[in-house]
């Protein structure tokens, strides 16, 4: 029967992409929610999107224009929280998605927040630093009426850093008359940042994997582990594998795709890709063609790049015992099906990535009570963090017989749901 309330063509699952896939993922975790499930189009419905022009002067007197996109998924739990990235191929479908994944995130390791996420249509390495200062500053006043320290909270993400978290804090900050530290996180750790972000996502990806290790009876010392993508996430993760014992046999980037059977270097790679940009070029392993890196025989896979890698062309030849998802969105419903099927066990990103935000949850605390940690009580305080959460999505699993993907989303959802049944509607 045909729903007294459809969606809005652009919130539909045929529109696909990101936003449909994440669709997907709500559908098959709605018999497991009771009577919560009368909340559940709330979940399919982002509570607010901001569409921005972005108009800057550019460093030849011309004006440029960029679209950027502020989407609030929902805020029952708290307030929205999630990323801005910088990319040419950004698209509302994409935000949208990764909002939502961010309120299933933040629920799932029971983080106060929403989900929130930005992103601009732009390829940041075309343009000059005056450029992307301009084009930060200006989207940050442009969503600067959705945005803040209580409200909705942006982050770091795809090719956004630091410095353009100083710029949006310090635009923010300049807009209101006062300094609003906690209107951002993964800022510098002089402008109230914390010790750690920057390799919280890559060190909640580890503790994740060595808990599903040691569930599956995989020795992360003798582990062969391929990562896609080596920046601040791929990268980390790689160095902590490594620092354990085990061995990163093939990463792939956006420039090229190495292999090294008896294992890769990783702080060598590093030292390489932040002086090149990039994986090509380097001497300590072979070059393949990018599409051999989904047949490379590993124990650990780590896609941690962009969404829908692994999709239903490439998920059957994928030989490994655990997928960690470092990215967001990485694997496609069809491909989880498929991986299942060929007893791989998945982290879904919502579980797996979590460091990140959990880390950016005591950066917020931090600079409300102008009391910082330590980093060894921030890296201890994440570890517990991502232990208890994957411990409690294991049980559900098991409970359910269930994967643990749509485990993460049964927690998730509920607490969420639950939120939203207590605040009832208002007016």
């Amino acid at each position: 029967m045909p729903s007294k309330h459809p969606l809005p063509s652009y919130l539909h699952a045929d529109s696909l992409g990101p936003w449909g896939s994440y669709l997907q993922q709500i559908d098959r975790v709605a018999p497991y929610l009771g009577s919560l499930s009368r909340w559940i189009e709330t979940l399919k419905r982002p509570k607010r999107i901001l569409i921005v022009d972005v108009p800057i002067k550019m460093d030849d007197g011309t004006t440029g224009h960029f679209e950027g996109y502020r989407v609030q998924h929902n805020t029952a739990r708290g307030p929205a929280k999630g990323g801005v990235r910088y990319h040419q191929d950004v698209t509302l479908s994409e935000v949208m998605a990764l909002s939502a994944w961010m309120s299933i995130k933040n629920a799932a390791v029971n983080m106060p927040y929403g989900g929130a996420k930005g992103g601009i249509r732009i390829d940041p390495r075309k343009f000059s630093r005056n450029e992307l200062e301009r084009v930060t500053r200006r989207y940050t006043s442009e969503i600067a009426i959705i945005i803040g320290p209580n409200i909705d909270i942006p982050a770091s993400d795809v090719n956004t850093d630091e410095q353009v978290m100083a710029w949006m804090m310090d635009t923010y900050s300049m807009n209101i008359g006062q300094a609003a530290t906690g209107v951002v996180t993964g800022k510098p750790v002089s402008l109230g940042g914390s010790l750690g972000r920057r390799e919280a996502t890559g060190r909640g990806i580890f503790t994740v994997g060595c808990e599903a290790a040691q569930h599956i009876g995989l020795d992360i010392a003798s582990a062969r582990v391929v990562v896609q993508g080596f920046g601040n996430v791929g990268g980390i993760a790689a160095k902590l594998f490594v620092d354990a014992g085990a061995k990163v046999v093939a990463v792939q980037d956006h420039t090229d795709t190495i292999y090294k059977p008896s294992g890769i270097n990783v702080y060598a790679l590093l030292e390489h890709v932040s002086a090149q940009g990039g994986i090509t070029g380097f001497s300590g392993a072979e070059s393949l063609a990018n599409d051999d890196f989904w047949g490379i025989e590993s124990d650990i896979l780590i896609p941690a790049a962009l969404e829908s890698q692994i999709n239903e062309q490439n998920a059957s030849r994928i030989r490994t015992k655990i997928v960690i998802e470092g990215a967001n969105g990485p694997t496609t419903p069809n491909a989880d099906d498929i991986l299942r099927e060929n007893n791989i066990l998945v982290i879904p990103d919502v579980i797996a990535n979590a460091g990140g935000v959990t880390v950016s949850y005591f950066e917020w605390v931090q600079d409300f009570s102008s009391f910082f940690w330590t980093e060894d009580e921030i890296n201890q305080r994440l570890k517990h963090v991502m232990r208890e959460a994957f411990a409690s999505v294991w049980q559900v699993a098991r409970e359910h017989t269930v994967s643990i993907r749509t485990a993460a989303y049964i927690i998730a959802c509920k607490r969420i749901l639950m939120a939203c049944e207590m605040r009832g509607l208002y007016p």
